[in-house]
């Protein structure tokens, strides 16, 4: 067989507010070349996974618009030939622009609302439709608003157009509260979102026939509020994040005694069980997201699931507060009950009209964390100004009191006790510095990015000589407040005034990468890698932004160097991991087990930072699983 045709990056890489039209890319595949074995249609650069693949030709077969007629060559016939023309004529209509109302435009010459606007409400833009009317920004301004809002992850840019993301979507809406917009416009905006957002789940719920109302809610409110970004880069297929989050909202104590097990659900719905496992776990337990959910296990592997704010959630907070406050009142008046006491009578209200009495036990282990979390969230907040906030913060505060001294789980995990505990050893010892990154660690776990930074700004005055440790930490803590652009200054700042120090040039490359700065990430990579060819970091480094960029083949050449360099290093289990993911994309499974293998060995035997330790077997297990489930359609 010659060379094969093969269609646009517009249409086999469309933007991320349309799906990929897989009939579409097919037929095209089909039309443009004589024919085509199944196998050009999973490698680069169609790359449709197995099962859709297997999915869109049967149906192509049934409907006559493609046949087979030799063993693994596929041709279209003239059916499929005026189906490919009807399906190319599809979008080439002369696009017509919406523009913001007038009280944003004539708001002052706030461009990057403008340009969030835009491409909200407009699927995408060029370059060009900001330098015309009604806007006309120059160049040089234009330039520096889109390069901001993509270095704050806002938008991206693929194929010329500018897309807005599920950050700039939240960011979208918080922008509106700067304008005067009636309440009807506001609506009306976010509407707009929830529209989008239930176009796409419909199509979820009719494939996996989803029909309860109920869960259709709580699954839409899931997404709502969960961003698939924040995990894209290792749950690489959204419909299994969507998956995730239908098992999380079906299995909500509402339904029960209905339960899908994980079992049952990862062989119904198609979903790896471990990959489930993994997944709900990191949404549920760990800090991925503000949201924080709650689990009530009713029996053994058994579990159920709700979230704070929800309804459920606040009629909860609501019967435990007013039982927290009465006994704070009461308590004046000598006839306040003991912990073991109240949490008995709520049990008894709870368990009669908001939970079946099933979960009466479980309740019963869950409340005293409950109450921790509530007194969290007085403890963190800043302003008592108002009479009600004040009580309220005297009440919390005798609570935690309480349940110290009945001898509960203490708060020293925890955020508020932990911080306070810290503050009192720095006023004994101002320059032990270790006990400055404990406090900084704790802030950054519970989200208090500006307390952080506050923390850090007093840690580079107490610790100059310790300058760019800091000031890294201070870019990092940036970062993760999705200010990537400040991070970066910091970077070039630090590298302006130690420009031999190679690991900053390492730092910066990092940043680079992801603002998608491709060419000058992999010249920063190619200077280091020249300049200490014996450092097996920096090639290591180079192989994991390889595979951010999917180039595999590459980052396989500078994992290997790495490992050749020093095998003992610190890093090198992850390498070993890094290297089986590649060859897993690539397709060669028995490589790609055995990295995985030998990097699993290898940070089991890791004793310190169980955390990574945990976080990477996890990755691990998970790619491990996909490999098996891809063996399993090769062999199907």
């Amino acid at each position: 067989m010659g060379k094969l045709n093969y269609p646009s990056d517009e249409i086999l890489n469309p933007s991320k507010l349309q799906r990929k039209n897989y009939d579409h890319i097919i037929l095209w595949m089909l039309a443009n070349n004589e024919s085509c074995e199944w196998s050009n249609f999973e490698q680069d650069p169609i790359e449709i996974p197995i099962s859709t693949l297997s999915r869109h030709f049967t149906k192509l077969i049934f409907k006559g618009f493609i046949e087979k007629f030799a063993r693994g060559q596929y041709r279209i016939t003239p059916k499929g030939k005026k189906k490919f023309n009807e399906l190319s004529q599809i979008g080439k209509k002369e696009r017509k622009l919406s523009y913001p109302p007038e009280i944003i435009l004539k708001s002052g010459r706030n461009y990057s609302h403008w340009i969030l606007w835009m491409v909200y409400n407009n699927g995408f833009c060029k370059r060009s439709d900001f330098l015309e009317e009604p806007f006309s920004i120059n160049q040089s301004s234009l330039s520096k608003s889109l390069s901001s809002l993509i270095q704050k992850g806002f938008i991206i840019k693929e194929n010329k157009r500018y897309i807005v993301t599920q950050s700039g979507k939240s960011e979208y809406s918080r922008i509106l509260n700067h304008y005067d917009l009636d309440r009807q416009t506001i609506l009306e905006e976010e509407s707009k979102r929830i529209d989008e957002i239930t176009t796409k789940t419909s199509q979820f719920f009719e494939k996996f026939n989803i029909t309860d109302d109920y869960v259709k809610f709580r699954f839409l409110n899931n997404v709502l509020k969960l961003d698939y970004s924040e995990v894209k880069n290792v749950l690489k297929d959204e419909e299994d994040f969507h998956k995730i989050l239908l098992f999380i909202s079906i299995n909500h104590p509402n339904f029960y005694p209905d339960y899908l097990s994980f079992e049952e659900f990862s062989r119904f719905y198609q979903i790896k069980k471990k990959i489930l496992d993994f997944w709900v776990n990191e949404i549920v337990e760990s800090n991925l997201y503000d949201l924080k959910f709650f689990k009530l296990d009713v029996s053994l592997d058994k579990y159920y699931y709700f979230h704070s704010d929800e309804k459920l959630e606040k009629i909860l907070r609501s019967i435990v507060e007013e039982h927290v406050s009465k006994n704070k009142y009461l308590e004046k008046f000598g006839s306040s009950e003991s912990l073991k006491s109240m949490i008995e009578d709520i049990l008894e209200e709870i368990c009669s009209n908001l939970f079946n009495k099933d979960f009466k036990e479980s309740l019963r282990e869950f409340l005293p964390s409950y109450f921790k979390h509530l007194a969290y969230k007085v403890e963190i907040k800043k302003e008592l100004k108002e009479t009600y906030d004040k009580l309220e913060g005297i009440i919390w505060q005798s609570m935690t009191e309480m349940m110290q001294s009945q001898s509960y789980n203490t708060l020293e995990s925890q955020y508020g006790e932990q911080i306070k505990e810290i503050d009192k050893e720095i006023d004994l010892n101002p320059k032990n510095y270790e006990l400055y990154n404990s406090k900084l660690r704790i802030l950054i776990y519970f989200n208090q990015y500006n307390d952080a930074l506050m923390v850090l700004e007093k840690m580079i005055e107490e610790f100059p000589e310790k300058e760019i440790d800091i000031m890294m930490k201070k870019a990092f803590t940036l970062k993760k407040n999705k200010d990537l652009e400040a991070g970066l200054d910091i970077i070039e700042g630090l590298i302006e005034k130690y420009p031999k120090i190679n690991i900053l040039h390492n730092y910066k490359a990092y940043w680079l990468s992801y603002l998608g700065e491709k060419v000058e990430t992999f010249k920063i990579l190619g200077d280091l890698t020249e300049d200490e060819p014996e450092n097996g970091i920096y090639h290591d480094t180079f192989g994991e932004i390889l595979i951010s960029f999917k180039k595999y083949e590459k980052a396989i050449e500078e994992f290997q160097k790495a490992i050749k360099l020093d095998s003992n290093q610190w890093y090198i289990h992850q390498t070993y991991i890094k290297l089986g993911i590649c060859y897993k994309e690539l397709e060669n499974l028995e490589l790609a087990v055995k990295f995985l293998e030998k990097g699993k060995d290898l940070t089991n035997k890791i004793i310190s930072d169980l955390d990574s330790k945990n976080r990477w077997l996890a990755i691990v297990d998970l790619f491990l699983a996909e490999i098996e489930e891809q063996k399993h359609a090769l062999v199907f």
